[in-house]
C-alpha cells in the first residue's frame, strides 16, 4: 500500500583528474565526467541509483544521503562501469540492512570491472582513490522491487555505452533515471561501439522514450542541467554526428574537431578525444575509460 508520495534529487560530482598518460590535443590533462547519483525518496525510505567511485565522492554521496533524512533502503546499479559502483562497499559501511540490485547482464561485468578491469584501468587512472570493491549486488527479480509502496522497474537496454546496460523507471514519479543510455550537456563515450552498437543505442534511446517519462536523469549530466526528457533525442542527435564522422574521417583530430565544432557547449571533452584516438588512431587501442 502506497504510504505517501516520492520525490527525488540528482547530486553532481565534480570529474576527477586522470594521473598521468593520455592528454588532450591542447595538451591539458583528461578529466573524468560530472557523475549523477540520484536519490529517490519517500516519507521515511530512500532507493539510491548508482554510486561514486572515489573515497571523496563517497564523502560527498552520504552526507547527502544523510541530510536527507530518510533511512536508505535499496541501491540500484545501472550497469557495470566503474565509475557507477566502485565505491559502493565503501558507502555502504555506513548503511546498514541495504538490499542492492542489478541485472545479471549487469553482475557478470561488475565481477570482471572490479577485479581485472578494476587492475587494468581504474587503479591506474586513479591511483590510491577507489575503495575497495567487492560486488555487493543480488540479481533484481524482473518485476524490480518496492520503496513504500512504490514500483520501481528495471529495463533492460543491451549496448549503449557499453554491453548489459539498464535504466530504472519509476512509474508512480514518471522518473526515468537512465544511466549513461543517456546524457545531458556531458559529450559522449562511444570507445566501445561498434557499427552494432550505435544500432542497439539508437533502439534503446527508442524504448526509452516509449515510456513517456516526465524527468529523465542522465548518468553523465551537466551540473545545473534540467532532467528534460528532451535529452533523449539530444543524444540521440550526438550519436547520429559521432557514427557519421566516424564513416568518414581518418584522423582523430578531425573527428575531435569536428564534435567541439558542434557541440561547443557540451562539457569534458575527454571522450571525444580518447574514443577518437582508440577508433581511428593507432593499432594499439588505449585501454576503454569512459568516465
Amino acid at each position: 500500500m502506497t504510504t505517501g508520495e516520492l520525490s527525488y534529487e540528482v547530486l553532481v560530482l565534480d570529474g576527477v583528474p586522470r594521473a598521468g598518460g593520455q592528454t588532450l590535443p591542447t595538451g591539458e590533462g583528461i578529466v573524468s565526467s560530472p557523475l549523477a547519483v540520484t536519490l529517490v525518496k519517500g516519507v521515511e525510505d530512500a532507493v539510491l541509483v548508482d554510486a561514486p567511485y572515489t573515497y571523496g565522492q563517497v564523502d560527498r554521496v552520504r552526507t547527502w544521503i544523510e541530510d536527507s533524512g530518510r533511512r536508505l533502503r535499496h541501491v540500484y546499479i545501472t550497469h557495470a562501469h566503474g565509475d557507477h559502483w566502485l565505491g559502493l562497499a565503501e558507502l555502504l559501511s555506513t548503511f546498514p540492512d541495504v538490499s542492492v540490485h542489478a541485472t545479471a547482464g549487469t553482475l557478470k561485468r561488475m565481477e570482471h570491472e572490479g577485479t581485472a578491469g578494476r587492475e587494468a584501468l581504474w587503479d591506474r587512472i586513479f591511483p590510491g582513490l577507489v575503495p575497495p570493491s567487492p560486488v555487493l549486488a543480488e540479481a533484481v527479480p524482473e518485476s524490480g522491487f518496492e520503496l513504500e509502496g512504490h514500483r520501481f522497474v528495471p529495463i533492460e537496454l543491451g549496448h549503449t555505452d557499453t554491453d548489459d546496460t539498464t535504466a530504472l523507471w519509476v512509474p508512480s514519479l514518471g522518473l526515468l533515471v537512465a544511466g549513461d543510455s543517456v546524457y545531458n550537456g556531458v559529450h559522449q563515450y562511444v570507445l566501445e561501439s561498434s557499427a552494432e552498437g550505435f544500432d542497439s543505442w539508437f533502439a534503446a534511446l527508442d524504448t526509452l522514450e516509449a515510456l513517456a517519462p516526465r524527468h529523465v536523469v542522465a548518468g553523465h549530466k551537466a551540473p545545473g542541467a534540467d532532467d528534460d526528457p528532451a535529452t533523449i533525442g539530444q543524444t540521440r542527435a550526438y550519436l547520429r554526428d559521432a557514427r557519421d564522422l566516424l564513416s568518414r574521417v581518418r584522423a582523430p583530430e578531425e573527428y575531435y574537431n569536428e564534435m567541439l565544432r558542434r557541440y561547443p557547449l557540451r562539457i569534458n571533452p575527454g571522450p571525444v578525444w580518447y574514443g577518437a584516438v582508440g577508433l581511428l588512431g593507432p593499432t594499439t587501442r588505449p585501454s576503454a575509460a569512459h568516465s
